[in-house]
């Protein structure tokens, strides 16, 4: 968020977790399915959008920080999925793919047993809006990030604002990735996220899309994996 630095257990997280480190974990089963998963008296279902899997019951505590990492200590995460292809080269202890992108879902703790309504909502995402600070123009992502420091986050955009749905656009630089050798180079790292507040059946969900930013390629698949998977867990919680 604009004003603030993205935590330096999640920078720490996303290099040292996701780049190769050997990680014991249970084999992959069968393509992911929707699952529920129940919030006080409700039960919300849940699921990835297509070439992702959930790690939430995988026996991986590098996982599960790296994902209580992404999003604040006051809510509860109930979804983080990496690429089927990026988790099998996590399960063998490989250098994970350059271009790796990430899903999470939370709600806040403090409301995960309530109904919400419309009003407490609203009041959720006007708060989380006015945490980001201030919206920019940017021309030239790359350009501008590198002139700004590791970790301060920026405000790019609103993709959507309906009453039970609003998507908010960031993205920020991350460490650079060190060379495999002394005398290589380092690979400079910038994250595009994007953040959605969803109202279902009474419940608020977070749910966030990140992909290492290289090209406008990788803007337009945030973009459009934001607003199919939000309509697909809008369409499974009907």
């Amino acid at each position: 968020m604009a004003g603030m630095r993205i935590p330096a257990n999640l920078l720490a997280g996303l290099l040292a977790a996701l780049l190769g480190a050997p990680a014991a974990l249970t084999p992959l089963t069968c393509a992911a399915a929707p699952f529920a998963v129940r919030l006080g008296t409700e039960k919300i279902a849940l699921d990835t959008i297509p070439g992702f899997s959930d790690t939430t019951d995988l026996a991986s505590p590098r996982l599960q920080d790296l994902a209580a990492d992404l999003t604040s200590l006051a809510n509860r995460v109930l979804l983080f999925a990496l690429t089927e292809a990026d988790l099998r080269r996590f399960q063998n202890g490989e250098r994970m793919d350059k271009k790796r992108r990430y899903l999470l879902v939370a709600t806040p703790k403090e409301l995960e047993r309530e109904r919400v309504r419309p009003e407490g909502f609203n009041t959720l995402v006007s708060s989380s809006i006015q945490e980001i600070g201030k919206l920019e123009q940017v021309p030239d992502l790359i350009k501008f990030l590198e002139e700004r420091p590791i970790g301060l986050t920026q405000f790019l955009g609103e993709l959507r604002n309906e009453p039970t749905t609003v998507t908010l656009l960031q993205a920020t630089r991350l460490a650079p990735l060190p060379g495999e050798r002394l005398f290589d180079r380092s690979t400079p790292q910038y994250l595009l996220f994007t953040t959605s507040y969803v109202l279902v059946r009474g419940k608020a969900l977070i749910v966030s899309v990140y992909t290492l930013y290289f090209d406008q390629a990788d803007m337009d698949w945030v973009k459009v994996a934001t607003q199919r998977w939000v309509d697909e867990l809008k369409r499974l919680n009907r």
